[in-house]
């Protein structure tokens, strides 16, 4: 029997199962699921939930552990509670963001122009696994060279990949979103157009004029905040996504998602905007919330 409410979605959103307003300790028609991995998560007490990690020194582990301590970044992620061990497996323990909704509405936004490490694209094997991958979205995709190796490296991959989604040029794409009685939307990779994205976000806010002025407000105070946290000047942050929530009483925004954060090598500066160029460590977070301020403020207008 299918769950009310079940949002699974197989894209690389948020690997958290978040919770909604439920006090027991069985997966019930009130959780959300926004990734394809559910055997890494596991109930907890009501507003809390738990992802399992690799150990005590995982990445996102220390990833959290250092954002609650930045008086800036604390303040626009989930409450950390902690870690713990159980029955062998450790666990996150996170705020639960959809306690209190009622009915949310649910957007999972991956920020960045770049989603992917420089060292995941370092070897420079031709890899005739990917250019199969990549003939199946576009056979013309590869140049004459790759059609004739039939492989095309990692970096030509990916870099294809952000190229089919507004990735590249906005800084953020729409991963999945459910809005209050319809089935989950997860085939958004490749809506790519200004129009299309507009209309996209615009769909999702319903012409809540209220909303919407209100997600904007949250979106503003998260840059800003980003802009002046010691953890964000310090860090390379690939792959983060910014969560968006909201039901009829209550609007919510969060940065989730900090399994690929990374120290920046001693001597480099990011402003979180500037093109990628190899070994900057640029990943464009702060164009994307520049550009999705941007769109939100556009779908404001339109809403008059």
């Amino acid at each position: 029997m299918e769950l009310p409410n079940a949002l699974e979605l197989s894209a690389p959103a948020s690997p958290l199962l978040l919770q909604q307003s439920n006090s027991t300790n069985v997966v019930t028609p009130g959780w959300l699921q926004l990734s394809g991995h559910p055997e890494s998560i596991a109930p907890a007490a009501n507003g809390i939930v738990r992802k399992r990690v690799s150990g005590p020194t995982d990445s996102e582990i220390v990833a959290y552990g250092a954002l609650s301590a930045d008086p800036c970044a604390s303040k626009i992620v989930p409450k950390y509670i902690g870690y713990r061990e159980i029955n062998g497996e450790y666990y996150i323990e996170l705020q639960d963001l959809l306690h209190g909704f009622k009915e949310p509405n649910v957007m999972d936004i991956k920020m960045g122009c770049r989603t992917f490490l420089e060292s995941e694209v370092t070897n420079k094997t031709l890899r005739p696994d990917l250019y199969k991958k990549m003939i199946l979205v576009d056979p013309e995709a590869p140049t004459e060279e790759e059609h004739k190796a039939q492989a095309v490296t990692k970096l030509r991959y990916m870099l294809f990949r952000e190229q089919m989604s507004s990735s590249q040029t906005k800084g953020f794409r729409i991963e999945a979103m459910k809005i209050k009685g319809s089935t989950p939307i997860t085939d958004l990779k490749t809506i790519k157009s200004d129009s299309d994205v507009s209309q996209l976000v615009g769909n999702f806010l319903q012409k809540r004029r209220g909303v919407t002025k209100e997600l904007i407000k949250r979106l503003r105070n998260m840059r800003s905040l980003i802009e002046k946290s010691d953890y964000f000047k310090s860090h390379e942050v690939v792959g983060s996504s910014v969560f968006i929530v909201y039901d009829d009483h209550h609007v919510g925004a969060w940065m989730i998602d900090f399994a690929k954060n990374k120290v920046l090598p001693e001597g480099v500066h990011v402003d979180h905007r500037k093109p990628w160029i190899p070994g900057n460590c640029e990943e464009g977070l702060l164009h994307g919330m520049d550009q999705l301020i941007k769109v939100c403020e556009g779908v404001y207008e339109d809403f008059k």
